[in-house]
C-alpha cells in the first residue's frame, strides 16, 4: 500500500522487454541496506517487487520485473535507459498518511492533453479511458504516475488537476508534454462504492 507522495526520482538503468515480459534496473538514491528482497517499491505508480539490489555511488540499483499484463495497462511498456521514474517505499505502519490510500495497481493509461500555467501552479488536462471515467469525480483523488493529486474539474473521460510548484520539481510531472501517457490508478473507493451499489441492485 501507498499514499501517492513520491520520496524519490529514480532512473531507468537497464530495460529488458520480450514476449514473455520485462525487467527494469531502476537507480535511485535510497539506501541498498533499507530494501528488502521481496519489498515492493511503486514505480510511476506501479507496484512492483525488488529481485535484486546492489549498492551505487549516488545510492542503489535494484531490479524488478514486470508481467506482459503490467506492460499491457501501463507506459512500462515504453521505458528505455534514462526514463525518468517517480519512485515510492511501500507504506509502514504508523507512516504519515500525506496522499490518499493507493494500491499501486494501474487500472490504465490517462492523456495529457494540455497543461495551463494556473498562478504558480499548472493545470493539467487529461483525458481517461472511457471505460474509467465513472470512478473519477470532482475533488476526489487520482494517482498519475505515482502521484496523488485531487481532480478539479470533469467533463465526460476529460478531467484537470492542479500540480503545485513543489510537486512539479519533486515528481517527473513537471516535464510532461501534451501527448504524454500516464499511468492512472482511480480512487479504489469510487470502486467499492460501485460494488456495493451492485450489490444492493442485485439483491
Amino acid at each position: 500500500m501507498f499514499t501517492g507522495i513520491v520520496t524519490d526520482i529514480g532512473e531507468v538503468g537497464k530495460a529488458e522487454i520480450g514476449e514473455e515480459g520485462a525487467r527494469f534496473e531502476i537507480l535511485s538514491h535510497y539506501d541498498p541496506a533499507s530494501i528488502e528482497l521481496g519489498a515492493s517499491i511503486a514505480c510511476n505508480g506501479c507496484c512492483l517487487t525488488v529481485t535484486a539490489v546492489e549498492k551505487t555511488a549516488d545510492g542503489s540499483r535494484f531490479s524488478v520485473d514486470a508481467s506482459n499484463e503490467t506492460l499491457a495497462l501501463t507506459t512500462l511498456v515504453d521505458w528505455k535507459t534514462g526514463t525518468r521514474v517517480n519512485l515510492e517505499r511501500a507504506l509502514k505502519m504508523g507512516d504519515e498518511l500525506g496522499g490518499h490510500m493507493v494500491s499501486g495497481h494501474v487500472d490504465g493509461c490517462a492523456l495529457l492533453l494540455g497543461v495551463k500555467p494556473d498562478g504558480e501552479s499548472r493545470r493539467l488536462v487529461f483525458e481517461s479511458p472511457p471505460q474509467l471515467a465513472r470512478y473519477i469525480a470532482r475533488k476526489g483523488s487520482v494517482a498519475l504516475n505515482g502521484v496523488s493529486l485531487t481532480v478539479n474539474d470533469v467533463k465526460g473521460p476529460r478531467f484537470s488537476v492542479n500540480v503545485i510548484p513543489f510537486t512539479l520539481e519533486h515528481t517527473t510531472l513537471g516535464a510532461l508534454e501534451p501527448n504524454a501517457p500516464v499511468n492512472l490508478e482511480v480512487d479504489m473507493m469510487a470502486r467499492y462504492v460501485e460494488r456495493l451499489a451492485e450489490g444492493n441492485a442485485s439483491g
